[in-house]
């Protein structure tokens, strides 16, 4: 019986995990599919099965979001010893905030309160690299943890500037580009 329990509670994690592995591949895409059942799809899994772990798209964006961050925090963790990984670790987060536009739109639509928790969760992860990249020499030191969303707010303008797709992925890396050279010494 707890052999029976167990098998069901490996497969429900395996499922999540896949669901919130599918979540981000459709969300990295250039436009947002009809999400749930799309995401369903390519989990390998039923709509029956998606739905019982998420509800619905707020529950599935919160929980893609929140695996993010977790990524997030655990690469800034292992980047605070070796501080010359700030700015890879800088560019993968805001190319991945033009990636996944979709995501992004959808994190947009969240209640205040949990948008600001998401981004001082973020901010709370990147303070220890930045400044252990300032006292190394790799970073400007009037840098503050702060700034990191004026950082965000430039780099996702420049690529929601144009009028397409593919032009914005490359006005955002560009301004990626921009923006690390007037970050890092």
């Amino acid at each position: 019986m707890y052999g029976v329990q167990t098998s069901r509670r490996r497969d429900a994690q395996r499922n999540r995990a896949a669901i919130i592995t599918a979540a981000s591949e459709v969300l990295s895409g250039p436009e947002p599919p009809a999400l749930m059942p799309e995401v369903a799809r390519r989990a390998g899994v039923g709509q029956a099965t998606l739905y019982r772990h998420f509800p619905d798209r707020h529950a599935l964006t919160v929980a893609v979001i929140g695996h993010h961050l977790q990524g997030l925090e655990v690469a800034a963790a292992a980047s605070v010893e070796r501080p010359a990984l700030f700015r890879p670790l800088l560019r993968e987060l805001l190319r991945s905030l033009i990636t996944m536009r979709p995501l992004v739109l959808l994190a947009q639509r969240l209640e205040p309160g949990a948008r600001n928790r998401y981004v001082r969760r973020a901010i709370a992860a990147l303070s220890p690299p930045l400044r252990s990249a300032q006292e190394s020499g790799y970073v400007r030191h009037d840098l503050v943890p702060d700034d990191l969303i004026l950082l965000v707010t430039m780099v996702r303008g420049a690529a929601e500037s144009t009028g397409d797709v593919v032009s914005g992925l490359v006005a955002g890396e560009r301004s990626i580009d921009l923006v690390l050279d007037g970050v890092f010494l």
